[in-house]
This record gives structure tokens, sequence and C-alpha cells, in this order.
């Protein structure tokens, strides 16, 4: 079968299209064969070596995928030949103090797609049955690939984390990523005024038409100053932030007194600087956000199938493009998500 590995770190153009064996299911495993895979950010940063994870080499990437069953091994039941699925992206070991606890997203000793299992970047992809799920109807394997971690992703950070109520106001980072354009459907579908960033005019008009009310552009105007105009002086109640960088700061001072930011990332820069002060004189919550839980997974799938989410997908590629397709991501080019077609 065709897959797509890299042999050592460095730049898109170290992801070979090659010929590797196709797996065999053992106890308890489902054969996939892969229709769409959905390319993230993470990828980008597990093939260039910063991701913190160590990885065995050859490697091979794709952290959400789906498809169809071609093999079942043995003991597994509830899913047969042909059914349509999709695997979680990283499977918790249900016995820890965290999925006892109903974390699983927390998990001590969970199993990620694209690190400690070979990812969706191939024809044929093994997976635990058990973290595998039927496709919900109205579900392409395309938008679930483009969807279970965009909008499993949002909805922790804004419904779960950020704890948001309807007539709120969430200013959303980055509208015209994965996450971004996630958050921007999600906010809008609990209820909340929507302010969107972006850098580009054609991801802000995006923005407008998944549910935003207003956009701002961070090129060219601060998010702080803006958000305060559009609030008559208060600012937002909740930001939802996968940046950092020097616009860490900026995105700070766009909430009230007591606000939130959840943040799940930092392309734009890792370590930014806070001013602590202001930070403890306005009382600002600053809260991290991992990846969903299975049950949000599950949950913005069905959302999926009845149409109230919508993934958007910017290019639709051959597996063999896959350095194309990383190079779109990190070129900011792409407005919600790319995927790959094997």
């Amino acid at each position: 079968m065709k897959a797509v590995r890299y042999h050592e770190y460095g730049t898109a153009d170290v992801l070979r299209y090659e010929d590797v064996e196709k797996p065999v299911p053992g106890p308890g495993e489902v054969l996939i064969r892969v229709e769409a895979c959905g390319v993230n950010h993470f990828d980008i940063d597990l093939r260039a070596g910063v991701s913190r994870w160590p990885l065995p080499l050859p490697h091979q990437l794709g952290v959400e995928f789906a498809g169809t069953v071609d093999a079942v091994g043995e003991g597994v039941e509830h899913l047969a030949v042909g059914d349509g699925v999709w695997p979680q992206h990283e499977v918790e070991c249900l016995t820890c103090r965290y999925c006892r606890a109903g974390q699983p997203n927390l998990c001590l000793d969970a199993k990620m797609m694209s690190v400690q299992f070979p990812g969706g970047y191939a024809e044929y992809v093994l997976a635990p049955a058990r973290a595998t799920h039927l496709l919900p109807d109205g579900v392409t394997a395309e938008m679930a690939a483009a969807g279970q971690v965009a909008f499993a992703t949002a909805w922790h950070m804004i419904v779960t984390r950020g704890r948001l109520q309807p007539g709120q106001t969430v200013v959303v980072q980055s509208a015209g990523s994965g996450i971004g354009h996630g958050a921007i459907q999600i906010a809008a579908l609990n209820g909340a005024r929507v302010i969107a960033t972006a850098g580009a005019e054609h991801k802000l008009q995006t923005a407008r038409e998944l549910g935003a009310s207003e956009t701002i552009n961070y090129n060219e105007e601060s998010i702080a100053e803006r958000v305060l105009e559009m609030t008559d002086g208060e600012g937002a109640d909740l930001f939802i932030e996968h940046v950092g960088g020097d616009l860490f700061m900026d995105s700070l001072r766009a909430l009230r007194k007591d606000g939130r930011l959840v943040t799940c990332g930092g392309h734009g820069g890792e370590t930014p600087p806070i001013d602590l002060v202001e930070l403890f004189r306005h009382e600002w919550q600053v809260i991290g956000s991992r990846i969903g839980t299975p049950a949000e997974m599950i949950l913005t799938m069905k959302l999926m199938g009845e149409g109230k989410l919508k993934p958007h997908v910017h290019a639709a590629l051959p597996l063999s493009e896959a350095p194309e397709a990383h190079r779109i991501i990190e070129g900011r080019k792409q407005t919600g998500k790319v995927v790959l077609v094997p």
C-alpha cells in the first residue's frame, strides 16, 4: 500500500510517498481503508521535530481520519467490514485517576494517532476498535476528517473550559484556522455574540458567513482597542486564543474585568510576555485547554450530521501531495481545513 512518511526531521520536502506493508489487525483492532485525513499544524510540528514528542523514525503522520472498515481483528463485535467509521485521535487508558474522574482528555497514559500509533497518511491504518465509532448519518469521511479535532477542541475550549453563557461576547482569534472556524460556529450555536479576528479580508469574509457579527484585521488594528470600541468600553467575556506571541497581551486587554481567555496553542510564540500587574488587577483568567473528550467528539460529530456544524474544507488533495498540504498550512493560506484523500 501507499503511505506518506518521513525518515528525518525537516521541511515539507522530507515527506515521502512510498510503498509500505499493509497492516493486519490484531485482537481488538480494526483495519480502516482511509478515505480522508485532516492536516493539522500539529503535523508540521511533528515533522519539523519541535513538537516535544519523541518519535521513532520513519514516521507516519495523520491525527484525524475516517474511512471504511476493511478487516476486523479477534474479539471485535460492534464493527463489521464495510462500516463507515472514524477513530478517536487520542485513545484514553480508562483506568488512571483522570479517566475515572471523567476527564479522559487528561489521561496519564493516552495513546495518540500520529504519535504512538501510525497516523492516517496512508491507504490503510489500524485503530483500536474500542475507540472507533460509526459515522453518523449525514457525515462523510471528509467531513469527519476535517471536523473531529477542530470542533471537539473548540467545544471543549468554549463550553467546558470557557463556561460560555448565552448572550455573552466571545472573541475568536485566527478565524481562518481549523480551530477558529470551528469556534465561530460553536459560539454562535450557543447564543454568543461573536467577534472574529484574522489577518486577511477573505478570511474575515468567511468568518462573517460562519456566524461572526463583527471582525477585526489584526494586521491593521489593535484587537483590544477595537473590541473595547465594539463593547462600549467594557470588553469581551471570553477570548478564544491559540496564537500566542505578540498578540497574546493585546488579546488579554480585550477582556472585561474577570474575563476569561482560553488557549490551546502558541504557534505565533510559545512564551509570550505577560504583564502580571494588569493580570491580577483585572482578575483576568487565563485557562489552558487541551483536546476535547470522547463525549465531545461524539457530540460534535452528531451536530455535523444534523447540519448545525459545517467543516469548511479549503482543499482536498491527493495523498501524494502531502508536502503541498503542509506548505498551505505553513503559509497560512487556508480558511478552515486541508484534507488528504488517499
